[in-house]
């Protein structure tokens, strides 16, 4: 009794001063706030291209939204892989990390270490702060396993005090981890399915933190369900005669679109049966992760740490299936790409909330950090998303989201490149509101959709703005994808209603 007693009044106080320390001027960066008894521990699931048409299959998650808090306007900062995951380890928008695409001279691996990313993530101020640290799974494109950077051993980044990463888990089955700079492989056994490795090795980390009495964030990253859309065996037969949602958007173009998209046909039988039959395998692919998920909350109530720990479910971006006349793909600045589940419970979160505010990926980074009692520095463009779970009002909340791309993105060796078919767009910025989008093509083009009467984006209404209305949208977009700092991107997110 007197430990559970104890247990209840560290929470209790770990809310109140998180609570305390909610929100700060918009001109500086966001200093730490004052020490907890008992420092809280984070879990981040971050999946791989799952929409949201998808968590209807996800029980786990279903769970965690009646028992936390559910942003709806939640969008990443890139339609892709590793510059959406670049933003959500540092809190940067591409234009800052240099990362916006999944490999070459404007993206992946190499380009987000040579540019010193790794040094400022929110893994190195957490453990910088006494967290132990953990990542399981996908890291960033072109990160090898074996792979040393010019070292002894094979490479771990900086932040990270238990590593198990892979390189192509795209399979599930026949990859290598690098667990902590030995390279292990994996074959082809049940037992080797890597989401539920992954799920095994966040158990232990999780029991073993808990032994030690050491705060920790863990970050699992699964590969699922990103194609091929492996299912684990015991979920093959899952959902039979699912098909892919047919929404008004399926199979159908814009009106006036953009010319990367103006010439797509109406999509074939053969088409429509393969993204049926895709939709399906993504839809077993994720029982897995929802296994995932449980197992790692039932670890938290055995270590008796479940009252003390936030949990966060999120992906890196959608996927369109169908809509707009595109095969399976992402990249577009359509909502199927771009708007992403973001779900959050924990210490003083509002069970079963929805938080409609504009959030980003950039806001991960200094939600862990501030959870962690470390300091946001000025270089990070997002800002601390805890007190939206807490239920707090944000009268100044920012207004607008920024999405940048780079393309087309047609490269051989890229598990991402798409053609026309899939979706190839050219080079784009984009804003994003709670009512509109308004993208900006590098050749001119430009859409705009009134999402309050339009929600499935099938009339671009670019053309028929006034000169005024354009001329403020196109200035607010400049000044966001100008913007370099934590004060200086607040005021560019606050863009023409």
């Amino acid at each position: 009794m007197a430990i559970t007693h104890r247990r209840l009044l560290a929470a209790t106080l770990v809310a109140a001063l998180t609570l305390l320390a909610a929100w700060t001027p918009a001109r500086g960066a966001e200093p730490a706030p004052a020490p907890a008894a008992t420092a809280p521990n984070i879990i981040f699931v971050l999946v791989d291209d799952l929409a949201w048409n998808l968590v209807q299959y996800l029980p786990q998650v279903q769970r965690l939204q009646s028992e936390g808090a559910t942003f709806t306007n939640y969008t990443v900062t890139d339609s892709l892989c590793c510059p959406s995951r670049s933003s959500i380890l540092t809190g940067q928008f591409p234009h800052d990390t240099g990362v916006f695409t999944n490999g070459g001279d404007d993206g992946g691996f190499a380009v987000f270490k040579g540019r010193g990313n790794e040094n400022r993530t929110f893994a190195t101020a957490l453990q910088a702060k006494g967290y132990r640290t953990g990542f399981l799974g996908k890291y960033l494109n072109g990160y090898l396993p074996a792979d040393t950077q010019g070292g002894a051993l094979p490479y771990v980044p900086p932040g990270w005090s238990e590593w198990y990463v892979a390189g192509n888990g795209y399979s599930e089955y026949n990859y290598d981890l690098n667990e902590n700079h030995t390279v292990v492989h994996y074959g082809s056994q049940p037992a080797d399915y890597l989401t539920n490795v992954l799920s095994r090795k966040g158990k232990d980390f999780i029991q073993r933190s808990a032994a030690a009495n050491t705060p920790f964030l863990l970050e699992v990253s699964t590969f699922a369900p990103h194609s091929p859309f492996t299912p684990a065996n015991q979920d093959l037969d899952d959902f039979p005669g699912l098909t892919a949602p047919r929404t008004p958007a399926y199979d159908q173009l814009p009106t006036n679109p953009p010319s990367w998209l103006a010439g797509n046909a109406p999509l074939t039988t053969q088409e429509k049966s393969t993204l049926d039959t895709n939709f399906r395998k993504r839809a077993q692919s994720v029982q897995a992760v929802d296994r995932l998920i449980g197992n790692l909350r039932t670890q938290l109530t055995t270590s008796g740490i479940a009252d003390n720990t936030y949990v966060v479910f999120s992906s890196d971006n959608g996927f369109h299936m169908g809509e707009y006349r595109l095969t399976g793909g992402k990249q577009t600045a359509f909502d199927t790409d771009v708007r992403v589940p973001l779900v959050v419970a924990g210490l003083g979160v509002v069970p079963g909330s929805q938080r409609a505010e504009v959030v980003q990926n950039i806001d991960l980074a200094p939600t862990f950090q501030r959870i962690g009692a470390a300091d946001v520095g000025t270089h990070v463009d997002g800002r601390n998303l805890l007190p939206l779970a807490q239920g707090e009002a944000a009268p100044n909340w920012r207004t607008g989201a920024l999405i940048e791309h780079h393309g087309p993105n047609q490269a051989a060796d890229d598990p991402d490149a798409q053609d026309r078919r899939n979706g190839s767009p050219v080079t784009y910025e984009a804003l994003r509101t709670a009512t509109y989008t308004y993208v900006e093509y590098s050749n001119g083009e430009r859409e705009y959709y009134d999402r309050t009467v339009d929600p499935h984006q099938l009339n671009n209404i670019a053309a028929g703005l006034s000169t005024t209305r354009r001329a403020a949208l196109h200035d607010a977009l400049a000044a966001y994808v100008a913007c370099h700092s934590h004060s200086a991107c607040w005021t560019a997110g606050h863009v023409p209603a």
